[in-house]
């Protein structure tokens, strides 16, 4: 006599429950980890801007030297933003607030950088401009710039009368840079 087995059938894929429930699972574990991309998305602009500002610190210093001509960084900033422009010319004869640097009297923008208000980012100067000397290599006035973030985070760019950058953070929480 034979006997017919009946083969057991064997489910291979996943419930409809057991979806529902790794996604639940998946969706918890992105929405805590996606504030703190946020945070470390600012604390990189932060960073990256006040980088920039001092690369284009150094940038005037050696061309001025380079050139043998006086370059001049001028800051300026309204509600919409801050910027800065690395000119030649006299100090106040280019004008960063505009979506392009304008220059007068025979002046020319080398570098401009525009930081929009929406990005969370600004940019505050003790001085309104700052002149480097091709023949001393040096900068006057010395003066610092503060690099703000919209959560009160903080770098210092800090030029002293030889042209050469320090940077700190009031606050010294940021990895890196050391505190003011």
């Amino acid at each position: 006599m034979q006997r017919h087995a009946t083969p057991h059938l064997r489910s291979r894929g996943i419930t409809l429950t057991e979806a529902m429930l790794a996604m639940a699972v998946c969706l918890v574990a992105v929405g805590s980890a996606a504030p703190g991309f946020e945070a470390a998305r600012e604390r990189r602009h932060l960073e990256g801007v006040a980088a920039q500002l001092e690369t284009d610190l150094q940038l005037a210093r050696s061309e001025a030297v380079a050139l043998n001509r006086t370059l001049h960084v001028g800051f300026r900033s309204d509600a919409a933003g801050a910027c800065y422009v690395v000119h030649t010319g006299a100090p106040k004869e280019c004008d960063c607030s505009g979506a392009q640097p304008a220059c007068t009297g025979g002046a020319l923008a080398l570098r401009s950088v525009r930081i929009d208000a929406a990005s969370g980012v600004t940019l505050a100067a003790n001085v309104r401009s700052m002149t480097f000397d091709p023949l001393q290599a040096t900068v006057t006035p010395t003066s610092t710039m503060r690099v703000l973030a919209r959560d009160g985070r903080e770098i210092r760019k800090i030029v002293n009368i030889m042209g050469r950058v320090r940077t700190c953070s009031p606050q010294g929480g940021i990895a890196g840079v050391p505190a003011c």
